[in-house]
């Protein structure tokens, strides 16, 4: 394999710039750094009066294979009815409190940022990945929301409550998917503790009632393709693309059952929040249009169940051009905000997962709208007073909103960076590829392997988005990003 670098590109000075250009702030100031270290002794000592010891429950976390920015545990079990599932959130407020020089600084960035090569933490590392983290055999505080789930699907018992929990094991997507999906060998963890693994599938027969019930309701599955570097000794050296699977799954489908019971819980106790919501599609009709070339008809106003139906049809009949199909529909959707919910207020739902109470609550750690609502959970749970009036919420909302554009909008550039670094040796080589846009702009296609994207010159008329393609790769610029084919 060669080595892949750019003799006069430095991929980590570009990625820092490319934050600063953003407007994020990756330093520490100095009275953040002050308050970190006289943080280190953790949270404060436990009260027994405010925290229901859950630290007996058998808790585990799956998250990806280099996350250390734990920020939350599952636990379930069968009871009357179905299957219990409690779900603890890291209590990054126990540490991190309102308007204290570490909160103005994660304020301010509002999000981590992962670039693949390096991981931009939105709260420092000794609190996201120790701390506040949920880190194995560690004792910490954390919200926990229960609740459950029926064969069915549907939900109820819903509860939030402060507890002291403990994580028995961390976890791997991939390894407990491969477990799980295929019949693999069980992580390590798993395969010496029968109990886990009992857990887990339990975990995962949940999962499946609550994703069957979503599906019914118009919730949309799609399956873009984001390529992830591969790292050796510092250097590019592969961009791979991380499939699904079972466990990733199982996480997300845990997690919106989680943030809709806190929207809920925050509704019932008359509290101003912020939600998460995704309007039906302005630009449905060219979504009915797209539909249309593929010999499928849409109906003429926006209907979830009727995406969802045509995009499972899509992925049995054509997988090959499935992650393309949906990252056009991804676009046609446009992205998320963030938004006020006032008591009694009609929330504008959530089209992609087909919701209608949602919020941003279990990653605390990674997204500052999740230490917001944690910090008017706890206020609720406490029956003290809220901790930000509504145009604070507003200004809020509009603020993480607009971070999380930018941190998509950084990722996406450090994706093509990395794409031009690796193929900067490689000029003059022929790859098999595959047409992934026909724009006013220019024709647009992305290698099978290497998963890489770039603009092609050359393009007859003819060309259109899923073709297969032979293409010359002539030209990369790592500092714009900029990868460059001829068609053969």
């Amino acid at each position: 394999m060669p080595n892949h670098h750019h003799p006069s590109f430095d991929l980590r000075a570009a990625i820092r710039q490319d934050l600063l250009d953003r407007g994020f702030a990756p330093d520490l100031p100095p009275d953040a750094a002050r308050q970190l270290a006289s943080l280190n002794g953790g949270a404060p000592p436990e009260r027994a009066d405010d925290l229901q010891d859950l630290r007996a429950l058998l808790w585990s976390s799956i998250d990806n294979d280099d996350s250390r920015d734990l920020d939350q545990i599952e636990v379930a079990e069968r009871v009357t009815g179905g299957i219990r599932v409690r779900i603890g959130v890291a209590d990054v407020d126990c540490l991190v409190t309102k308007a204290t020089p570490l909160d103005s600084h994660a304020r301010e960035n509002a999000t981590s940022v992962y670039t693949g090569v390096e991981t931009f933490p939105m709260l420092p590392e000794a609190l996201s990945t120790n701390l506040t983290c949920l880190a194995q055999d560690g004792e910490r505080r954390s919200i926990v929301v229960e609740f459950v789930v029926a064969p069915d699907g549907t939900v109820s018992g819903a509860a939030v409550r402060h507890a002291l929990v403990r994580n028995r094991a961390k976890l791997a997507y991939d390894s407990v998917g491969a477990w799980l999906d295929r019949g693999g060998p069980a992580p390590a963890p798993v395969a010496a503790d029968q109990a886990l693994a009992e857990q887990l599938r339990l975990q995962h027969e949940a999962a499946q009632a609550l994703r069957t019930r979503r599906e019914t309701h118009g919730a949309l599955e799609l399956d873009t393709i984001e390529a992830t570097p591969v790292m050796t000794d510092g250097n590019v050296t592969d961009l791979t693309v991380p499939r699904k699977g079972p466990a990733r799954a199982l996480i997300e489908d845990f997690m919106i059952a989680a943030n809709t019971v806190v929207a809920q819980f925050l509704a019932e106790q008359k509290r101003s929040s912020i939600l998460r919501v995704v309007h039906a599609p302005e630009r449905w009709p060219r979504i009915v249009a797209l539909a249309r070339s593929l010999g499928e008809s849409l109906p003429e106003q926006p209907s979830g169940t009727a995406l969802a139906a045509f995009l499972r049809k899509r992925q049995t009949a054509d997988p090959q051009h499935f992650p393309d199909l949906s990252l056009s529909i991804v676009k046609l959707l446009g992205p998320g905000s963030y938004t006020l919910e006032r008591p009694g207020d009609t929330s504008a739902g959530h089209f992609g997962l087909a919701v209608q109470d949602y919020t941003h609550s279990t990653a605390p750690n990674r997204r500052y709208a999740d230490l917001v609502t944690q910090r008017i959970v706890k206020a609720a749970l406490a029956n003290a007073a809220p901790p930000y009036t509504d145009a604070e919420l507003t200004d809020l909302a509009q603020h993480c909103t607009a971070k999380e554009d930018d941190a998509r909008h950084v990722e996406r550039l450090v994706r093509k960076q990395i794409a031009a670094v690796l193929l900067a040796d490689r000029i003059g080589e022929t790859f098999d590829g595959i047409i992934t846009g026909v724009t006013p702009k220019g024709t647009f296609a992305r290698l099978l392997h290497p998963s890489a994207e770039g603009i092609v010159d050359g393009v007859d008329h003819r060309a259109d988005v899923g073709d297969r393609v032979r293409l010359r790769l002539v030209h990369t610029d790592p500092r714009k990003g900029y990868v460059d084919f001829r068609l053969v």
